[in-house]
């Protein structure tokens, strides 16, 4: 029976398969490739992942895990909820933008057609993830008094496609000739928006 995997080797097979994914794409990488890249058999991977689905499931399993604490950070949970809905807009623009997750909207949107079971695996183990925490940010404004929203539900998707719509412009539309983003001026522009319309009034 295999040895568990040390958790730098398998860092070292997911960084590899990230890349792999970069490069190719999802249909077209291979275990033998990712392999490749960290130096060992194909064998060794199957030791460790039965599967190229389960590699690309336990690759977006990680960037949440890692992603989720820079995004709403514990200590934050005392800021007043506009600074904490501020930070996570910020935080959540940056992270979808950077090197290691913006390939996942863009393979998603490009292969997605072919592989619906990894777009309900992402949609569940990111989308709704992230929709629940502005969700519950809403909801918490909205019992605070602070925040004066409607529907929270409604009101997070829209926030949430903010920040997807960054990162599919970046990656579909500026190489076709759209103009370049600034991605940090379009964070605070889209967090002041956003705190500026559920900012609840005081009245006169």
């Amino acid at each position: 029976m295999p040895r568990p995997a040390s958790p730098t080797r398998r860092e070292d097979l997911l960084n590899a398969a990230r890349e792999e994914f970069i490069a190719r794409g999802y249909a077209s990488a291979r275990m033998e490739d990712i392999a490749a890249r960290v130096g060992i058999s194909k064998a060794a991977v199957y030791l460790q992942f039965a599967s190229k689905e389960a590699v690309f499931r336990a690759l977006v399993s990680d960037i949440v895990a890692n992603s989720m604490p820079r995004m709403a950070p514990a200590d934050a949970s005392a800021l007043p909820v506009a600074q904490q809905l501020r930070q996570f807009i910020i935080a959540a623009f940056a992270l979808v933008t950077s090197p290691e997750v913006i390939f996942l909207p863009r393979l998603i949107v490009g292969e997605g057609h072919k592989f619906p079971e990894l777009v309900r695996f992402y949609h569940d183990e990111a989308i709704v993830r992230i929709m629940g925490i502005i969700e519950a940010l809403l909801m918490k404004g909205i019992e605070s008094g602070e925040l004066d929203c409607a529907d929270p539900r409604h009101a997070g998707r829209s926030i949430a496609g903010g920040i997807i719509l960054t990162a599919l412009w970046l990656t579909v539309l500026e190489p076709v000739g759209a103009e370049k983003l600034d991605v940090a001026r379009a964070a605070q522009i889209h967090a002041d928006t956003v705190i500026n319309g559920l900012l609840a009034r005081k009245e006169a």
